[in-house]
């Protein structure tokens, strides 16, 4: 793992600014907490198992599915666990949070007259309860789920349906990302910039990602756009 402090980008050079939603801008210890934690609590008493036959029956079936479209669908979970997952996170929205001087970068970047998108995989019923608690929404040019184009963003098909529905040029854009699969995805389809997020989940150690530089979180970004600086001032 390459974590570089205060890392110095060439901002110049950079039009686009493609932020992950989950692990990036918000903490993941809500998405763990809701999956590990509270669904297999309420599915337990939904169908009269021990909460460890709960855990031992779903980790399975979320590992089948990780990385595919089908693992973040609310709807999909929804209809195979018998559960409302939408209303399931309304009960602890309470719980999500902003990362690190998330607030900040997105004022340089718009300062600095980048485009800023969104990019992620929630199910678009999370992304919307998401931005109601946050309101980050207003930083943003374009708000994209992998929802709407029928691909995750681990795969390959997902970027150019991206590019062709909000167009960017891949050479001068960055990616920030928690994902090791994403981040490769998006370096293979020609993202010149690619940052990892080694701290996603605030309640965990740092994690690694392989081939990439990493930062604990975007105020690492900070000192190297001028924006910012002088916005400070």
């Amino acid at each position: 793992m390459n974590n570089t402090k205060q890392l110095t980008l060439p901002w110049d050079r950079i039009e686009t600014i493609l932020l992950d939603m989950d692990g990036t801008l918000l903490d993941l210890n809500f998405d763990n907490h809701f999956w590990l934690e509270f669904v297999p609590i309420r599915y337990a008493a939904k169908h009269g198992l021990t909460l460890e036959q709960a855990k031992d029956e779903l980790i399975p079936r979320y590992a089948a599915l990780r990385g595919k479209l089908e693992w973040y669908c609310l709807d999909y979970w929804s209809r195979e666990l018998q559960l409302d997952l939408a209303d399931l996170k309304r009960e602890i929205a309470g719980l999500i949070r902003t990362l690190p001087h998330v607030v900040e970068f997105l004022h340089s970047g718009r300062a600095a007259g980048k485009a800023l998108y969104l990019v992620t995989n929630a199910h678009p019923d999370a992304l919307s309860l998401k931005m109601e608690r946050t309101c980050l929404n207003r930083f943003f040019d374009h708000i994209i789920s992998s929802h709407w184009l029928g691909f995750p963003k681990e795969s390959p098909e997902f970027w150019p349906r991206l590019q062709q529905l909000q167009p960017f040029e891949p050479t001068r854009a960055l990616l920030i990302d928690d994902s090791q699969p994403v981040l490769d995805a998006a370096a293979k389809f020609g993202i010149n910039y690619t940052i990892g997020i080694a701290r996603p989940d605030s309640k965990q150690p740092c994690k690694t990602i392989d081939g990439f530089t990493t930062i604990d979180d975007l105020g690492d970004l900070l000192p190297a756009n001028p924006s910012y600086q002088a916005q400070k001032t």
